[in-house]
């Protein structure tokens, strides 16, 4: 291979960790992805947010080749995901939605049997957390609660010391104090280690807690991807009297929804760019604003 093609093909190390571009899936002629371009960068927590059917188990499920797009591209570490080989994947960690795999097997035996295939595997780091959370080593996976489940497939995620650790709802069968301890776990691999970890949700609370990143997915369509501080720093919604908006003939800069309010007068949810001012809006006598927490964005948003 010649200098300048070597020079062409990204690295492991320069290329993102996860990268879509034009992401397209239907499922029964009906669209689920519709043209998802999305990067997640070196070392970030990114929290993909979305309802409930928005389309976030199919684009983690093909970003990671575990589904083909119909069109689209989806790479890891700059490597296609559909052809991603075994040294790519023992640095990577995933937990579905449902973990059901080797459900027969007793919760020891699947984790010794997964470790002998990753060269970082802990075992220590299994023994200690199969104490610390509780789960019995001799007992049948399929006879495990679905909150032990998730917890089971979440430890056999962490043990390999995963570079990326991709997790779809893994909160969704946990109870409050498995919750913080799931989140827990990924600030400090992502403190601590530089892991890089993309996680779905639909609870925006978790989210708040340990995503530096954040991505919101509706009806199969990215609408937003920013960092979260600068997010919040960068949303306002401006209550507009009635005088003042039936003056109003164009859309705010950076409008996203307007609302009638039942009194009388509008609510008008802003969202600048990076290194755009406020609207002018903002400084006519009788405007009021608040900022907006995430959830409320995310409404707004996507209403």
């Amino acid at each position: 291979m010649n200098a300048m093609l070597e020079r062409a093909l990204p690295t492991l190390d320069s290329a993102a960790p996860l990268a879509v571009d034009g992401l397209i899936k239907q499922y029964d002629h009906r669209s689920v992805l519709r043209g998802v371009s999305l990067d997640v960068e070196p070392g970030t927590v990114l929290g993909l947010i979305g309802r409930n059917g928005a389309g976030k188990s199919t684009l983690i499920r093909a970003m990671l080749g575990l589904i083909e797009p119909d069109a689209g591209d989806a790479t890891v570490w700059g490597t296609p995901a559909l052809r991603l080989t075994d040294a790519i994947k023992q640095r990577l960690g995933y937990v579905p939605q449902q973990p059901e795999a080797m459900a027969w097997l007793k919760v020891g035996e699947m984790l010794d049997f997964i470790g002998r295939f990753y060269p970082r595997w802990d075992a220590a780091y299994v023994d200690a957390t199969l104490e610390r959370w509780n789960l019995p080593r001799k007992r049948v996976l399929a006879k495990l609660s679905p909150g032990e489940r998730q917890r089971v497939a979440i430890l056999r995620a962490l043990a390999p010391q995963p570079e990326l650790l991709v997790l779809d709802e893994p909160a969704s069968a946990l109870d409050p104090v498995g919750r913080r301890e799931l989140l827990r776990e990924i600030a400090s691999r992502a403190g601590e280690s530089g892991t890089t970890v993309l996680f779905s949700t639909h609870i925006v609370s978790d989210l708040e807690r340990v995503a530096s990143h954040v991505a919101f997915l509706h009806e199969g369509q990215l609408l937003l991807h920013s960092e979260l501080d600068s997010l919040k720093e960068r949303n306002l919604r401006l209550h507009v009297p009635e005088a003042v908006a039936a003056q109003l003939r164009e859309d705010v800069p950076g409008e996203v929804s307007r609302r009638a309010h039942p009194y009388g007068g509008l609510s008008i949810t802003v969202l600048r760019g990076e290194n755009a001012a406020w609207p002018d809006l903002l400084q006519v006598p009788g405007v009021r604003a608040e900022a907006l927490p995430l959830e409320d964005l995310f409404i707004e948003v996507s209403a």
